[in-house]
């Protein structure tokens, strides 16, 4: 019942009013860029497409070998707000991502901050709206949560799966609570206070954290601002892998980091999916092998809630209810991929993300604790 009422605890961003008196203050849009010729102009352009009055875009081209910098130069002579700024080397205790994000934020003017990707495809008055929900919300962050749309067929009844995951992981309703552990953070969508941003650490805080955007909710409900989450559907639209290939060597730097690098948490979260997320399917036909109606009886019950609360995510995720019938397969590429991930990992010592090694060392010295949660009300916003 906990999920039910969650889902809808969280309002959509369409619902939300624009407000004029909400669209004064400044915002910067931030955006890392490496190698992503094949969506960031159409994206880029719906981003630069947006109607709030006071707008600045930053776009750090990270390294990239493809033609992202001739794109993003040809935008740049179309669109005076947009700003340009190139990364040949990487300094030594940073993953790339969180450097150039570190950077587009340092040289950034506007009071509130949207850190956002490449790939990001925008309806024209989402960051009207998205500020007017931070503001008569009286929140310091506000994330939000994009549509997925994939070419494959699987790749969207994994992503259900994925989704299903993140919701029982995170418990995002539960972030606007200044009592509850629960944080939230979202990489296609942080619209954060600049102050609270700075007072939080910032990206050098997270310096070499894979899931950065996660843990910038982290560090920012860590350090007693308030934050929420609202979802995205209608609004914001991302293609999030393109084969099934490229979604495992996609999540292979993310799935170890997701537990802090702990082969105990792999372990307990795979007996974990295996006894409530795949066993319940499994043990309708065990019931009948073994003659035992009510094995097969109860087991049926479990698999009717798990696909409850699954379709109730999926309307609002904006996926497919039925690609819950998949679940247990896609639950098991999900123990997969991450299983790869840590063999990897350990194997190598490290990450490799995008051409460049990461060690394992490193990666593990910037964890964020819990250390110092704050049960207060929360800041007032920045």
């Amino acid at each position: 019942m906990d999920v039910f009422r969650g889902n809808r605890a969280i309002r959509f961003l369409s619902n939300v009013v624009p407000r004029d008196e909400f669209s004064k203050k400044p915002v910067s849009v931030l955006i890392a860029a490496r190698n992503e010729e094949r969506n960031l102009r159409e994206a880029l352009r719906s981003i630069l497409s947006q109607d709030y009055p006071e707008l600045e875009f930053i776009v750090v081209d990270d390294r990239s070998t493809d033609r992202t910098g001739e794109i993003l130069g040809a935008l740049a002579r179309e669109e005076p707000r947009l700003r340009v700024v190139t990364v040949n080397d990487l300094p030594p205790g940073w993953l790339g991502k969180n450097h150039a994000l570190h950077l587009a934020a340092q040289s950034a003017s506007g009071e509130i901050l949207l850190f956002t990707d490449a790939d990001i495809f925008m309806r024209s008055d989402t960051i009207r709206r998205a500020v007017s929900e931070l503001e008569e919300r009286s929140v310091d962050h506000l994330a939000l949560t994009p549509v997925t749309r994939m070419q494959s067929l699987f790749l969207q009844l994994f992503m259900g799966t994925f989704v299903y995951f993140f919701t029982f992981f995170y418990r995002p309703w539960k972030a606007r609570d200044p009592r509850s552990r629960s944080y939230i953070g979202i990489g296609a969508f942080n619209l954060v206070r600049r102050g609270a941003y700075r007072a939080a650490g910032g990206h050098e805080a997270i310096r070499m954290r894979p899931d950065d955007d996660v843990k910038l909710g982290k560090l920012i409900k860590l350090h007693g601002f308030r934050q929420d989450l609202v979802y995205g559907k209608g609004m914001v639209e991302v293609e999030w892998y393109s084969s099934l290939g490229e979604l495992i060597e996609g999540l292979m730097k993310n799935m170890f980091a997701g537990v802090e690098y702990r082969i105990s948490a792999v372990v307990g979260s795979t007996l974990a999916v295996l006894l409530l997320c795949v066993w319940p399917f499994a043990g309708i036909f065990a019931g009948l092998v073994v003659s035992s109606p009510a094995v097969s009886v109860l087991n049926a019950a479990a698999v009717l809630a798990i696909l409850a609360v699954f379709w109730d995510t999926m309307d609002f995720a904006g996926l497919k209810r039925w690609s819950g019938l998949v679940f247990p397969l896609a639950a098991i590429l999900f123990l997969f991929i991450m299983w790869k991930a840590t063999i990897r990992t350990l194997r190598e010592n490290g990450i490799r993300w995008r051409g460049t090694h990461y060690p394992l060392a490193e990666l593990r010295a910037n964890e964020v604790p819990h250390r110092g949660w704050r049960r207060s009300a929360g800041r007032r916003p920045a």
